[in-house]
């Protein structure tokens, strides 16, 4: 445990800073699980809208730092790519 008066304050912030990281990387994990289930069923308009929605979480994770933007990039790239791969899917079968 800490013992100067500024080491104490330090430990509040970060067990602070822990918790909200937490619950922002959990609820976009599920909005990344929510898109990748829409995208199964595959109706494209709304795999288009939960992309759109899934993106702006990265985005905004991105942004505040609980993310690093490469990271965040990445994500973005895979889910975007998993979409046009989906898209592309039915018309090569055709």
């Amino acid at each position: 445990m800490p013992v100067m008066k500024s080491a104490k304050k330090r430990l509040r912030q970060n067990i602070k800073r822990h918790l909200t990281n937490r619950a922002h990387k959990s609820a976009l994990k599920t909005q990344m699980k929510k898109f990748l289930t829409v995208l199964k069923e595959g109706n494209m308009q709304a795999a288009e809208e939960e992309l759109r929605l899934t993106v702006k979480k990265i985005d905004k994770s991105a942004a505040t730092g609980i993310l690093h933007k490469n990271t965040a990039s990445r994500k973005k790239s895979r889910l975007t790519k998993k979409l046009n791969q989906t898209k592309a899917a039915p018309q090569q079968k055709s």
